[in-house]
């Protein structure tokens, strides 16, 4: 061909009119860049080389533009997308547990575990060996949720911890979307409570099947019969279908490990409980031969792997170092490479290969990828992201400036917390974080005191140092009328028959509306119903606990956002302000509890302006509780003798509930005090 010609006559001549013919060649031929590679050996006039690259940058801009629109198709649904075909698996049953706090989810977990030989005889097993955490397992409570999985008769069950708290509702939210069934756990004495409400209400709105186990069934005052009766009726109060009302019914002891079909019919082991998971519970359906298609439910993070998501696979499989897309709806989709593949089997992440849809699986090797991210290939569509209920509480987080700022803290700058704040939200979904009126400020917004406290501790363990502002309503306006909203939630209160005066003066002082009132059973307790403003909930615990001796057990659950319910008083009494900085003497320590209960003792550094202890009245009062005795040279045969009261020991939440809109929290890691807020003092002044 001509062109090939053009080539030979350049190597042969080489002078700049053949250069000139063969660049005029190049432009016009197929072949433009095995000729141009030859053609550069020679002195090419500066013309026929601006050509040459004006046509390699045009066709590379070509390609580029050709490939943005491609994955942008992809993200937007534009291009053509595989319709998935799902058949179910009969071999996977993903369940859930869910139930009211301490109803006995992470016990019944320990049982299926060690029934299903996952430990070894000679291995000695913790209790509640799913609350790994720390903080969870010095409250007893379940904050995070958790994976792992048990063999049964050659199927796999992937079983997930769930929180029962209210305030860590989030939890439970996302991880329904993991799960085709759930266990409802409900206590054999007890029966359903708040909590189980607003597990269950998400359960039967997202269309999962129902497992109900009556639990504890071995507990003394155990009335099984009344527990299935008034489950049944809040299945149908929160409008259950037909079919989600004739719910199969097991009755278990998780601590013993036993189950049945009937109270009187319990075998010793679980097994009536595993068949009941593998009859009931529809298998997960999924495609395997699909493009891949998965929705990031969770986070974790390995020191050495780094970067952990978790999630269902929806279609096709994930396989070790595959490269994908991560996209959400309405948005480009950008590429990756996963690293690692683990599955969850007999209570330990295990490294695979492949992982088919169905399972629930985790990934290493894409360090930016968050919770409601979809990962995918060509061919597939990003999921709906996941959407949690908005938060209801927020509190400030500041700059500690206290006189003893910096002395116990690692982390102390307003660039420290903001990055671990930052980070929280990555994991935390329910949580919400905004600047405040200042630079130093932040205003961290959640579904109540304790999952806010819960972050604050974590924070402090980590090395951070810095104040909290006391909690406060998040509140709305109604677009109809104009008139402010408040959220409002339904309090139950297990109270003892003498205290059930003292309980119900204190919830209807705080705009408390009285819902139901239970008679008292055999061992007299009696349960108390309100529906009443969150509010009026902030440092209600504490009071409940004075009037009750310490009896009484207060539960919550977000209802929904009412009218405003007036202005409410929560704390009678005022604070003990310390006079000076110095440490705590006996000797003055002994004449200034006449004047409250105090929070000190002698030897500890108090400073100026900090809260030393309860006033007996109302309005705050300054003592000096650091000065000394005065020393004479009169010798004495015998100093008189002092008697201190206990001081009373504040936790993190006591404080929390404890102070009043003039006052801050210090958290420091080793330390937690209370002190005047230095701003509202200075604007008091002027």
């Amino acid at each position: 061909m001509m062109n090939m010609s053009a080539v030979r006559r350049v190597s042969t001549n080489r002078n700049a009119a053949s250069v000139s013919s063969a660049s005029a060649s190049v432009k016009s031929v197929p072949v433009f860049a095995k000729a141009s590679r030859k053609v550069e050996n020679f002195a090419m006039s500066t013309q026929a080389r601006r050509d040459v690259q004006a046509l390699q940058t045009s066709r590379r801009n070509k390609v580029a533009t050709r490939a943005l629109n491609t994955v942008a198709a992809l993200a937007t649904d534009e291009s053509e997308v595989v319709v998935v075909k799902l058949a179910e698996r009969t071999d996977i049953r993903n369940v859930a547990i869910i139930a009211h706090v301490d109803h006995g989810k992470t016990t019944l977990v320990d049982s299926m575990l060690a029934q299903s030989k996952i430990f070894r005889e000679n291995e000695k097993v913790q209790e509640r060996v799913m609350d790994s955490n720390d903080l969870e397992r010095e409250r007893g409570i379940t904050i995070l949720a958790k994976n792992t999985a048990v063999r049964y008769k050659g199927n796999k069950i992937n079983i997930i911890d769930t929180p029962g708290h209210a305030d860590f509702g989030g939890e439970v939210e996302r991880i329904l979307n993991m799960v085709d069934g759930v266990l409802l756990l409900v206590d054999a004495v007890e029966g359903p409570m708040p909590q189980t409400r607003f597990v269950l209400k998400k359960a039967l709105g997202l269309g999962k099947k129902v497992v109900v186990v009556v639990n504890k069934i071995d507990r003394p005052g155990s009335r099984p019969d009344w527990v299935l009766d008034a489950t049944f009726d809040l299945f149908v109060e929160l409008g259950a279908t037909d079919e989600q009302c004739e719910f199969p019914v097991v009755y278990a002891s998780g601590l013993a490990g036993t189950a049945g079909p009937e109270p009187t019919e319990m075998q010793d082991n679980l097994e009536p409980l595993f068949d009941v998971i593998m009859s009931a519970v529809p298998g997960p359906e999924a495609n395997t031969d699909a493009p891949l298609q998965m929705l990031v439910t969770n986070l974790d993070f390995d020191e050495h792997k780094g970067r952990i998501a978790l999630g269902r696979i929806t279609a096709g499989k994930v396989t070790e170092k595959m490269s994908v897309l991560i996209g959400i709806p309405g948005e480009a989709a950008r590429t990756a490479r996963v690293g690692e593949v683990f599955v969850y089997d007999n209570f330990v992440r295990t490294n695979v290969e492949s992982v088919e849809a169905g399972d629930i699986c985790a990934f290493s090797g894409i360090g930016d990828v968050k919770i409601g991210d979809t990962i995918m290939t060509t061919g597939s569509a990003p999921l709906p992201t996941i959407k949690v209920e908005e938060p209801t509480v927020r509190m400030t987080f500041s700059v500690n400036t206290s006189p003893f700022a910096g002395k116990e803290g690692k982390y102390v700058t307003s660039r420290n917390i903001r990055d671990r704040l930052m980070k929280e939200l990555e994991r935390n979904l329910a949580l919400r974080v905004e600047d405040g009126e200042t630079s130093d400020m932040f205003v961290v917004s959640g579904r109540g005191a304790l999952h806010i406290t819960i972050l604050i501790e974590n924070m402090r363990r980590e090395g951070f140092e810095f104040t909290i502002g006391p909690p406060s309503v998040i509140t709305k306006k109604d677009e109809a009328t104009g008139n402010t909203l408040e959220p409002w939630e339904y309090a139950t209160v297990e109270v003892s028959e003498e205290y059930t005066g003292s309980v119900v003066d204190l919830l209807s002082s705080r705009k408390g509306q009285m819902l139901d009132m239970n008679m008292c059973d055999s061992a007299g307790q009696c349960t108390v119903k309100y529906r009443m403003p969150t509010r009026g909930l902030i440092g209600l615990r504490n009071s409940i606990l004075t009037a009750t001796r310490g009896t009484g057990i207060l539960n919550t659950i977000f209802a929904e956002y009412g009218e405003w319910a007036g202005d409410m008083f929560s704390r009678d009494n005022g604070s003990l302000v310390a006079f000076e900085t110095g440490s705590v003497t006996a000797y003055s320590l002994f004449s200034a509890q006449e004047r409250g209960q105090m929070f000190v003792k002698p030897g500890i550094e108090v400073y100026e302006n900090q809260v030393v202890g309860i006033h007996q009245r109302p309005g705050d009062l300054k003592v000096n509780i650091v000065k000394r005795k005065a020393a004479t040279n009169v010798r004495s045969n015998k100093d008189a003798t002092v008697v201190l009261n206990e001081p009373k020991t504040l936790s993190l939440d006591d404080c929390v509930e404890y102070i009043a809109q003039d006052e801050l929290v210090e958290v420091t890691p080793t330390s937690v005090r209370i002190l005047k807020n230095p701003k509202m003092q200075k604007k008091g002044k002027q």
